[in-house]
């Protein structure tokens, strides 16, 4: 199993009573709530967390993007991502960049290429479609995003793979002239990598092109019924899904005790479930954005997140957190890969208001305590793939 620390950078200084007195931490949430000093304390600080991972053995680092929120203060990955290269010596996993939210999707493939190349080959490049609260941002019509994902997936390969110049004339990226100068070192091109909230399409789409599936946190019962899902539809492409090409992303806290940890997690948890992700359904889910399956499949694995108000212990008996001490977190992770088989961690390491103290004692905790006895699980069944 590989594990990969990933980070939101999250705005932590939220009201207590943020929920109260709030529509939504997305959107519409006043940007006078936010102070720039904060906020450039914050970047160097969170760049550190990603850092001390790596220095701890971690296979990688992972950083995301999102727009106009409290929840995660990353608008540009790539950014981040270049901060990183010199910073870290592992892979970095940028998962991913929003490519429906862009109007430039050769952009996008010039600035992987050169991350890829500033890396000297270790950037993992994860393309998502965006959160429904981000076409409220960007003013897009949902109606138009899946279309508009594979296009500008297909755009970026191309560029990547194919010889240029050539001409590319969709339906709404339209270029004379596609020749991107620098292309990638890692031949045919970086692994793309797509992380979902659970959409049955996005599922069947990510087997057949033979990537890496990320499901985004959410109950145990649907990481089973995803992954199962995954493993499907690989079958029905004729292959076998290797454990490589599943991913597992949600908060981790470990300490001492099973007791200390659940009183250390809580307050960042509760933050980052039931503040900076606080949105109504109408943000989370703009009419257009999901089929009605996928809608259905989403409720089901999100239940209520955004736009209920979640009690910590039910989000960790249900596993959409994973904290106790290193025992307890190390044996739920060889129980579920033993039974999903999947083969990366994207553990949260920090999360909400975890002060950055706590977050370096649990990534030091995870790293000596828990990753050493699960690295070599899975490891069989990627060689016989």
């Amino acid at each position: 199993m590989k594990f990969y620390s990933f980070h939101l950078m999250p705005w932590p200084y939220l009201e207590e009573n943020f929920r109260d007195n709030n529509d939504s931490a997305w959107v519409t949430l006043s940007n006078s709530n936010y102070d720039p000093k904060r906020g450039a304390q914050l970047y160097k600080r969170y760049i550190d967390e990603l850092a001390y991972a790596d220095q701890l053995g971690f296979d990688g680092v992972c950083v995301n993007e999102h727009h106009q929120n409290a929840y995660g203060n990353m608008p540009s990955p790539n950014i981040i991502a270049t901060m990183l290269v010199e910073k870290v010596k592992g892979k970095i996993a940028v998962v991913g960049n929003a490519i429906p939210l862009r109007e430039d999707p050769v952009r996008i493939a010039e600035e992987i290429a050169m991350l890829d190349l500033l890396s000297g080959g270790r950037i993992i490049s994860g393309f998502v479609r965006g959160l429904g609260a981000e076409y409220h941002s960007f003013s897009k019509n949902p109606t138009e995003s899946r279309e508009r994902f594979h296009e500008a997936h297909k755009l970026i390969i191309d560029a990547w793979t194919k010889q240029g110049p050539f001409e590319h004339y969709g339906k709404y990226y339209k270029f004379r002239y596609v020749n991107p100068w620098p292309i990638p070192i890692q031949k045919p091109h970086p692994p793309v990598w797509i992380p979902s909230q659970g959409s049955s399409e996005t599922v069947a789409w990510t087997a057949e092109k033979k990537y890496t599936y990320v499901q985004t946190y959410s109950s145990i019962d649907t990481i089973r019924r995803v992954f199962k899902q995954f493993k499907e539809e690989a079958n029905k492409c004729g292959y076998e899904a290797s454990p490589e090409q599943m991913g597992w992303a949600l908060p981790v806290y470990v300490a001492d005790t099973d007791k200390k940890a659940m009183k250390e997690a809580e307050h960042g948890i509760d933050y980052l479930f039931n503040q900076a992700f606080k949105m109504p359904h109408e943000i989370f889910f703009p009419a257009g954005y999901l089929t009605l399956n996928s809608i259905k499949n989403v409720l089901k694995a999100k239940k209520g997140i955004g736009t209920t108000k979640l009690a910590f212990e039910y989000l960790v008996d249900k596993e959409y957190v994973l904290v106790g001490s290193p025992e307890t977190v190390r044996q739920k992770l060889a129980k579920y890969q033993e039974e999903f088989g999947f083969g990366n961690l994207l553990p949260m390491m920090q999360f909400g208001t975890l002060s950055h103290e706590k977050t370096m004692e649990n990534i030091k905790l995870f790293a000596e305590k828990v990753i050493p006895s699960l690295k070599p699980l899975g490891e069989q069944a990627v060689i016989a793939n």
